[in-house]
């Protein structure tokens, strides 16, 4: 069936600007975008805007929070369940694909796939690689490892890897475990006490195994990474994307520019995430302390990216930040300085691209996949977006939304 979206604001997710027209979806694809003929079934989005689906590259499906108290005594089968809740928040934002950052398991992306679970389509890494001591590593001074924010099972390799061996090895376990991105920790992180997020944490020659045996999988490498020289790192081991970026610096910047590296600053997160730990009486002293000193200068050096061109995409880390709240990272990224048509663009095109998608989803281009969201008011008001969300379509089936709920398809 034919179905033409007539009269409503087309925003394409690319640098051209917004104009009145009809977006026209045939068999789950965009057929046409702009004036259409009539000889077909015709819904009135007039005074409306339509939006690509939105792409949020950066979250953790199964962290539902951070109460360690509660996650302690919650029941993994209890988390996964939980998680399908999770995803149909995600969607009915308007996000129709994300890439998880670690915890979501190929079941979870296997799940939304075949339509068991509503949601947004799952690229995963499934898990952080990362050194020992690292920020993935779970060890603490008691000697205890507590995992209680990304537990192990069948499905969920161990990711703690040394040496250019134990890179390929960690990498391999992860392909066949399903991932579809690989992310490796080559600093330090925000979240974990034992190790210093402007440090280093993994050598070149590491870096450059990790990305080959990753490449040979025909998978991309996202880098968690705080400090320069990690980031330094990162980038001429020929990672797709950096993650956070909190201290990059002049040298870093010119890098990214020139290797086309993306940037996923997650700044709302970490505003979230400091909030959450200064609120909690057992967090430690050492990750608030550098919570504090992250975000003092998070946007300033995010702000002399943007004005130096890096491609920068929208990464919410929720989980890290509260799940429902992903679109507070589009605001975030306005006030920093990027252009509310760079930002969307940030969200659908460019996120695409990062993903390898391009000819799949992020725009309202012809023969794309009809991911959509009917918006009502201006959809680059990103502070009031969540809320004018109406409908959200996935190969052109509403899936999403106010107007899914309301007709009570679930």
């Amino acid at each position: 069936m034919r179905t033409i979206y007539r009269g409503a604001t087309l925003y394409d997710g690319t640098a051209a600007p917004p104009a009145v027209g009809d977006l026209v979806v045939a068999d789950g694809r965009i057929e046409a975008a702009g004036p259409a003929d009539a000889g077909a079934r015709v819904v009135d989005v007039s005074g409306r805007s339509i939006i690509p689906g939105l792409i949020d590259c950066h979250t953790h499906l199964t962290l539902p929070h951070l109460d360690m108290p509660r996650l302690v005594n919650t029941p993994l089968s209890y988390r996964f369940l939980r998680t399908g809740r999770v995803l149909a928040q995600t969607l009915d934002l308007g996000i129709t694909t994300v890439r998880d950052a670690g915890g979501a398991d190929s079941g979870i992306a296997q799940a939304v796939a075949d339509g068991l679970v509503r949601g947004p389509r799952v690229r995963t890494a499934i898990g952080m690689i990362s050194p020992t001591g690292g920020h993935a590593d779970p060890w603490r001074r008691s000697g205890n490892a507590p995992r209680w924010q990304f537990p192990l099972y069948p499905g969920m390799p161990d990711t703690v890897a040394d040496g250019p061996i134990g890179m390929r090895r960690v990498v391999r376990e992860l392909v066949r475990a399903g991932a579809d991105v690989i992310k490796v920790a080559v600093s330090g992180g925000l979240s974990s006490p034992l190790d210093d997020p402007r440090h280093c944490q993994v050598r070149q020659d590491e870096l450059a195994a990790l990305v080959e045996e990753a490449g040979a999988a025909g998978l991309r490498v996202m880098a968690h990474a705080h400090g320069s020289a990690a980031i330094t790192a990162a980038v001429l081991a020929g990672v797709a994307s950096i993650e956070h970026g909190v201290f990059l610096d002049e040298e870093n910047i010119a890098l990214m520019l020139e290797h086309g590296t993306f940037l996923v600053p997650t700044l709302a997160a970490a505003r979230a995430f400091l909030a959450a730990t200064e609120a909690d009486p057992m967090a430690e002293p050492g990750t608030l302390a550098q919570l504090r000193e992250a975000t003092s200068v998070h946007e300033s050096n995010l702000r002399r990216a943007i004005q130096a061109g890096v491609r920068i995409v929208m990464g919410s880390d929720a989980g890290f930040s509260p799940h429902g709240q992903n679109l507070q990272e589009l605001e975030a990224l306005a006030q920093a300085g990027l252009e509310r048509a760079e930002v969307l663009r940030g969200a659908t095109s460019a996120a695409a691209e990062l993903l390898g998608a391009a000819d799949e989803i992020g725009t309202l281009r012809p023969g794309l996949r009809a991911d959509f969201s009917i918006v009502a008011g201006d959809p680059l008001d990103f502070a009031g977006l969540a809320d004018r969300i109406e409908a959200v379509y996935q190969d052109g089936v509403l899936a999403g939304g106010p107007a899914f709920t309301s007709d009570d398809h679930h």
